[in-house]
């Protein structure tokens, strides 16, 4: 099995070497999974469980105090799910999983979408704030909800751009999955680009992509199914560069977006400080 995954696009990491090896370890480890969905989904669920990336456990916190998790995935036949809005959830892939395979929706989200999380044994009472993410909403210190004031401190405050994905495929079938928890401090019930199909994540027949960054430039752009278009023409590589050229100039948004093809190529692009990615599979 192939799979690339990424820690998301954004400013340069504190610990980046840390980082890159529980990606390895991700990409690795996921590379021994029976089907690219199984792949994709276990490539992304010990990052959501890392609080060095942005997805579940450590992840950014909402205007009210609370973080929710929200995550799709794809496979090359049509195969869909997401959900938003997933608070206690740390592994929001595993709900976006339980969407595409067990219920005729794209997209469930709130109370819910962690109410059908419970119902297929997902841990639903996770601790995601970590001291230092308590500390930093703490310090922000937002006026109350509702407000004006509120709103104008999330016009001031939002921002932040990462996200973990991964893209797996066996040389026939392909998968791609995204997640996270969002950009910090956006208004309360934001839901991002990650779960809208064809932003955050998208796959068919001529590969998957997974996207990270500035959520509202890459649901406006469609970034995922863009790059994935561009395989008719390009190289994976050469068509998340071009990509990432498009929305940039459509946008100017800062974004990444990680690419894979049936035959286990990868393209890999950003515009913003960093953006680290991993990749396991046969030689």
């Amino acid at each position: 099995m192939f799979v690339a995954v990424h820690g998301g696009a954004g400013s340069t990491p504190e610990e980046p070497a840390d980082r890159q090896r529980s990606l390895a370890a991700a990409a690795r480890t996921a590379s021994d999974a029976d089907t690219p969905l199984d792949a994709a989904c276990e490539a992304v669920r010990p990052l959501e469980r890392d609080p060095a990336f942005n997805a579940g456990v450590g992840g950014a916190v909402q205007s009210d105090g609370v973080v929710r998790p929200e995550a799709g995935v794809m496979t090359d036949r049509g195969n869909t799910g997401a959900a938003a809005g997933l608070t206690g959830v740390v592994h929001a892939v595993d709900v976006a999983h339980v969407v595409a395979t067990a219920t005729p929706h794209l997209l469930v989200a709130g109370d819910p979408a962690v109410e059908l999380a419970a119902a297929h044994d997902i841990d639903t009472e996770g601790e995601l704030l970590t001291e230092a993410t308590r500390t930093r909403y703490d310090a922000a210190d937002p006026p109350p909800l509702g407000s004006d004031d509120h709103l104008d401190w999330v016009r001031d405050h939002f921002g932040g751009t990462d996200t973990v994905g991964a893209v797996a495929t066996d040389g026939d079938r392909l998968a791609a999955a995204t997640s996270t928890a969002g950009r910090w401090f956006a208004l309360a019930g934001r839901v991002g680009d990650v779960p809208q199909l064809g932003a955050g994540f998208f796959a068919d027949d001529r590969g998957g992509a997974s996207a990270t960054g500035e959520g509202e430039a890459i649901a406006r752009f469609g970034l995922a199914r863009r790059a994935v278009e561009l395989l008719d023409t390009f190289s994976p590589q050469q068509a998340a560069d071009e990509a990432i050229a498009e929305f940039e100039a459509e946008t100017g948004g800062r974004t990444g977006v990680l690419l894979l093809d049936h035959e286990g190529r990868v393209g890999r692009e950003h515009n913003t400080a960093a953006m680290q990615t991993a990749r396991a599979g046969p030689e």
